[in-house]
């Protein structure tokens, strides 16, 4: 087995984390890993702050992550994603969709969305994926794939197989929309 690894995946309500968790979950599971697992869930079950702390390897006693000890963060939405930056470790990877999702005091006219590029990122997160899924899960036809693009992404630094992804998309995943979501990973696990 190998040494542990943490992940925490990150986002707004309604963007299919949870599914992502799942299936991430399921796949260090078949791959013969202990998996410990937690969720924080925002105010509001569409559009507030959704966390997820994951940890798989030979020996997990928590789920929770520490301030400066993930391996990776995967975030969903840029700001959700600044906001656990302080999570990740010297060596950890930053993979983010680049997509802005304006949270309600924004909606409301109290503030102002802050401007999120790459370089705001780079002093606290020089390993960074900044992504257009989006704009991918659109060309496949249907944006709620996001999740398992960027969870293919993700997928090409763990050391879990394929077969084990594979095994854990279709047991998460509704029948209806498992080739799609087999796409999204497969184009998200195509991402350098």
């Amino acid at each position: 087995m190998s040494e542990n690894t943490s992940i925490i995946i990150t986002g707004v309500g309604g963007q299919g984390i949870l599914l992502a968790s799942r299936v991430l979950s399921s796949a260090a599971l078949k791959a013969g890993h202990q998996v410990k697992i937690s969720e924080t869930h925002g105010m509001a079950q569409r559009g507030g702050s959704v966390i997820t702390h994951l940890r798989y390897g030979s020996t997990i006693y928590s789920p929770l992550i520490s301030v400066g000890q993930a391996d990776y963060v995967l975030g969903f939405e840029k700001l959700e994603a600044v906001r656990c930056i302080p999570y990740l470790n010297k060596n950890g990877l930053l993979i983010i969709n680049d997509q802005e999702i304006p949270p309600l005091p924004v909606l409301l006219g109290q503030i102002i969305y802050p401007e999120i590029t790459a370089d705001s990122f780079r002093s606290s997160a020089p390993r960074l994926l900044l992504l257009k899924a989006s704009a991918k899960a659109q060309q496949l036809g249907n944006s709620r794939v996001v999740n398992m693009i960027l969870l293919g992404c993700l997928a090409q630094y763990l050391d879990i197989s394929r077969e084990h992804w594979q095994s854990a998309i279709e047991e998460c995943v509704q029948p209806k929309y498992l080739e799609l979501n087999e796409q999204a990973f497969t184009a998200g696990m195509q991402i350098q």
